[in-house]
């Protein structure tokens, strides 16, 4: 009985391990991400998606209406790219949530986004990933952008 215990013991402490490996690089995957994001590193951007990633925005349409827009991601390294180096943009995140099973992940990170140190909107965003040769790879960012209700 004892050996059993000892054993149930065991395994529960390494897959509780495994799931913290898991989420700590998962974490470092979209710490990375925001790294290059930041440096407007389109190269290192390129590398850490999958060729197939969608991007989408939630928000409201022309006449009001709440809607999911997408936008190609090759549109979005050309518009980090563009930004004037004496512009400093920085997307600020209060937490990363992850949840993993095997290799697909998910990541929520709330957001405050600054031009110059001044806060232009907030939000929140869905990350999914899969890990791919031992490497997360993220398939899908979506987002919401609010200028409301943002608390520095």
């Amino acid at each position: 009985m004892r050996s059993i215990l000892i054993a149930v013991m065991l395994f529960t402490l390494w897959t509780g391990q495994g799931q913290q490996d898991a989420d700590t690089s998962v974490k470092m995957a979209i710490e990375k991400f925001f790294e290059a994001f930041h440096t407007r590193d389109s190269v290192s951007l390129r590398q850490m998606v999958s060729s197939g990633i969608r991007m989408q925005t939630v928000g409201k349409s022309s006449t009001g209406a709440d809607s999911v827009q997408t936008v190609p991601f090759g549109n979005f390294l050309r518009s980090i790219a563009s930004i004037p180096d004496s512009v400093i943009i920085e997307e600020r995140l209060s937490s990363i949530s992850v949840r993993t099973d095997g290799s697909l992940a998910q990541a929520w990170t709330p957001y405050t986004f600054y031009v110059n140190g001044n806060l232009s909107h907030c939000g929140a965003n869905a990350f999914q990933l899969f890990r791919e040769k031992g490497t997360w790879k993220i398939f899908h960012i979506i987002d919401t952008r609010r200028r409301e209700g943002c608390d520095e």
